[in-house]
């Protein structure tokens, strides 16, 4: 196949632990060959197919220089046999563009994994309200008095805002409501800005666990994120331990349930993050932590990813 990679800068990229790094090693070894660009670079001209400016790449299997490239041309997304959108978040405006770029090209003939309309219709905090059974007391809301109440009821709370990423924005709220206020000034910004608050899960000291699922079947093994000293995030870009674990009974139960919903709207990999016996977010931009359970469990999760696309690609 020839697999186009939509994601951030390649020069940007830590192989070490990167998932999309992960993901072109394995295509390499199976034959495929890679092709890479930025969301920037794609553009659409009146009575034309939507197209790229794209590196063509090999891997070098070494650390430094990791790839080497021919000279960038112009293609129709439409030509290649999968494209892959792993751009990172956060999710903005021009990501939400990227995503009527990506699915024009699936009119034109594209295979487009995650699909676009999948991206742009699955807020990644929000989409965990689909599922009431599986998560703790949660609340959305722009009202000020209505995260007081909530506080009230449930003492220990985290509010977070809706587009926030890597830990970022995330803030504890205990019994005695110290800074309410003003996390609430800072996160809803006077009513303007939608938040998330949660009951505090004490779970989190086991870790924020990241259970993958491909082709709407759960990964064996999920990342436990751990914080660290008196962080109480478990975000491995907050500085949290990760620790590769077996799925628990209640792990495989969440991810046998979505797994279905998720592919049958178009998301080929999911990353269902599990706080105790809850879910907490729902990620479908750019799942991580391929890297981290393969070195920990000899479960290579890119594998399993690659045979799920070919067969994805061939329906």
């Amino acid at each position: 196949m020839n697999i186009l990679f939509v994601a951030d800068p390649l020069e940007h990229f830590k192989i070490s632990k990167d998932t999309t790094f992960a993901m072109m090693r394995e295509a390499q070894r199976r034959g495929h060959r890679l092709s890479a660009c930025e969301p920037r670079q794609i553009h659409w001209q009146r009575g034309a197919r939507v197209t790229a400016q794209v590196r063509d790449i090999t891997l070098t299997g070494q650390q430094a220089p990791w790839f080497t490239e021919d000279a960038p041309r112009m293609a129709a997304l439409a030509d290649f046999d999968a494209v892959l959108m792993r751009k990172d978040p956060p999710f903005d405006s021009e990501y939400f563009y990227a995503t009527h770029l990506l699915e024009q090209a699936e009119r034109e003939g594209a295979q487009v994994f995650n699909r676009p309309r999948a991206l742009r219709d699955h807020p990644e905090k929000l989409a965990i309200m689909e599922f009431p059974q599986f998560i703790g007391p949660t609340l959305v809301t722009r009202d000020a008095e209505d995260i007081r109440r909530f506080h009230a009821e449930h003492g220990d709370v985290i509010l977070k805002p809706l587009d926030g990423m890597g830990g970022a924005g995330i803030f504890r709220v205990g019994q005695d409501g110290r800074n309410l206020g003003s996390i609430i000034e800072t996160l809803n910004q006077h009513g303007r800005q939608s938040v998330m608050v949660q009951k505090f899960l004490p779970e989190i000291a086991q870790g924020d666990k990241r259970v993958l699922i491909i082709g709407g079947r759960p990964v064996p093994f999920c990342l436990a994120r751990i914080p660290q000293g008196t962080e109480v995030r478990g975000n491995l870009a907050a500085g949290g331990l990760g620790v590769a674990r077996p799925l628990t009974a209640r792990d495989l139960e969440i991810a046998e349930q979505l797994g279905p919903v998720l592919q049958g709207r178009g998301l080929l990999l999911a990353g269902v993050d599990v706080i105790g016996d809850s879910i907490t977010e729902i990620n479908v931009t750019s799942p991580t932590c391929f890297q981290e359970i393969q070195e920990q469990t000899g479960c290579d999760v890119a594998e399993l990813f690659m045979s799920a696309l070919e067969e994805a690609a061939r329906r």
